[in-house]
């Protein structure tokens, strides 16, 4: 891994159990704490709690913050690749990159939480269907920021969640730029090997590829032994109605450190 890029810390504030405003007023104060990155997810009804609480849409969010915000970078964590026709997100992902003056990553993956697919009309499929539907879009996005006028401020960052070894790893070694999972050290030291298999068999350095890694209930000394394995990216998860900061200043104060600064 290289191990020349500095240690980042990623937020993601779960956009459920609060108001609009308590969600911008907290992405205010993430931003003022110094995190490198703000996430949200892509779903459609909380993750945990009370399942019918309050909740709201993704990208539609992250354009608000786009345009909040001055200094963060935003994304999903993770986009759901079956909820919109591939060109249409490549569209949206190019728009949030100019709202934000070239600040978006595009977070995606392949979708999993049927209840959305159910309640929205999205044909869930099968865990294999919906990779291989992840496999074709990417292209077809990749192709799309080629075309589009303006094109994207920037190389947009394709961060891939998952850690699925024969078609994630395989998907996240031909177009990721960012790779995200919950892997203990153990699990991340043989899925980086896996991950270098299929590298050799795209052609792909994956050198090249940022490791981020969730944080959850780790410890410091874990978070140590993830970054000697190559993680760079560590990120960690909020939910309304709160939103409780101690543990997000805890851990700039450790990537602080960790960076020598």
């Amino acid at each position: 891994m290289n191990s020349s890029r500095p240690v980042r810390l990623g937020v993601q504030v779960a956009p459920q159990h609060a108001s609009y405003a308590k969600i911008r007023d907290t992405v205010a104060e993430l931003e003022d704490l110094g995190v490198d990155i703000l996430f949200n997810w892509d779903h459609f009804f909380p993750l945990s709690g009370e399942k019918d609480g309050l909740h709201f849409e993704s990208w539609t969010l992250l354009a608000a913050w786009a345009e909040q915000t001055t200094r963060v970078e935003m994304g999903a964590l993770v986009n759901c690749n079956s909820y919109r026709n591939a060109d249409l997100q490549a569209d949206m992902a190019r728009t949030i990159d100019h709202i934000s003056g070239g600040r978006f990553i595009f977070g995606t993956g392949s979708g999993w939480f049927e209840r959305d697919y159910d309640e929205y009309g999205y044909e869930f499929g099968t865990v294999g269907q919906r990779l291989d539907s992840l496999a074709e879009n990417l292209p077809r996005i990749e192709a799309r920021w080629g075309k589009l006028n303006p094109p994207p401020v920037r190389k947009i960052p394709v961060l891939i969640g998952g850690g699925g070894e024969k078609k994630t790893l395989k998907i996240v070694a031909k177009h990721a730029d960012i790779w995200h999972s919950f892997s203990d050290v153990p699990t991340l030291e043989r899925k980086l090997g896996i991950l270098a298999e299929h590298g050799e068999a795209v052609g792909r350095d994956i050198s090249e590829i940022e490791i981020s890694t969730e944080l959850r209930e780790r410890s410091q000394n874990e978070a140590d032994e993830l970054h000697a394995l190559g993680t760079t990216l560590f990120t960690i998860g909020l939910s309304g109605p709160d939103y409780p900061l101690d543990g997000v200043k805890k851990w700039i104060a450790w990537r602080d450190a960790t960076n020598g600064s």
